[in-house]
């Protein structure tokens, strides 16, 4: 299987998952001349959030911030933070980071680095977001909340959002969306979802997707097991009018 070179590589929610980041890396082999792009998430739920975010910082990958990111700065940073705000984070997975830390302490270079997170990329004919946009607004009138929350009004959307761009994000467990099964990539009216749920245990598959070369690499966090596909066979399209029906029935 041939490669072209350099490529652009998009790695989904992470969740603190550092081994199986590790081995996922490992398989892609990244050269200095690749890019290699988060989607957000990095932290919660798996045990090794302060690593994850230590390495993506070091290597000065280009992160966007995920709805993870943003409860916990919202938590740091917002002096009226109520105790149940707080719970909501912790029991979404926030314990797990906080115990990462030693001491239980985020540092101030890893708090300054996560505010200066961009809420979205555009690399021209691919453009990177956490979670989507939302239908009826412009680029411009997105908000942060919307960047790194919105679900099933984006995913039912009948018409690509750009006409010139894919949309890629992460955010939403693929299995979770109509006729997707643990592991697949979602596909929409002009967009791509790669969070194939690391962390969840229907799943385990942390996805990076080889955007020049159409490949999807996949680490099966609970059964170190390593897959390398052309996107093809990963990918299944689903239909838009189907979105919330189906997820209104699994919630």
């Amino acid at each position: 299987m041939s490669e072209n070179s350099p490529r652009r590589i998009v790695i989904g929610d992470v969740h603190g998952h550092y081994e199986g980041l590790m081995t996922l890396l490992e398989a892609i082999a990244p050269t200095s001349d690749d890019k290699i792009y988060f989607l957000g998430d990095l932290i919660d739920r798996g045990p090794n959030s302060a690593q994850v975010v230590d390495f993506v910082k070091r290597s000065n990958y280009p992160c966007l911030l995920g709805n993870h990111e943003q409860m916990l700065l919202n938590i740091l940073t917002n002096e009226r933070t109520t105790s149940s705000t707080m719970q909501a984070w912790l029991y979404g997975g926030g314990q797990a980071t906080v115990a990462s830390y030693h001491e239980a302490t985020i540092p101030d270079d890893h708090v300054d680095w996560l505010k200066a997170l961009p809420t979205y990329l555009d690399l021209g004919d691919i453009w990177l977001t956490h979670a989507g946009v939302d239908p009826s607004k412009s680029v411009v009138e997105q908000t942060a909340d919307q960047l790194c929350w919105i679900r099933e009004e984006f995913h039912s959307i009948e018409k690509p959002y750009f006409p010139d761009k894919q949309i890629i994000i992460g955010h939403t467990i693929t299995f979770t969306l109509p006729g997707v099964s643990p592991g697949k990539l979602a596909q929409g009216q002009g967009w791509l979802d790669i969070d194939t749920g690391a962390y969840h245990p229907r799943s385990g598959w942390l996805t990076g997707l080889d955007v020049t070369n159409n490949l999807v690499y996949q680490v099966n966090i609970f059964k170190d097991h390593l897959r390398i596909l052309p996107l093809e066979e990963v990918v299944i399209t689903i239909d838009p009018a189907k979105v919330k029906v189906d997820r209104r029935n699994k919630n």
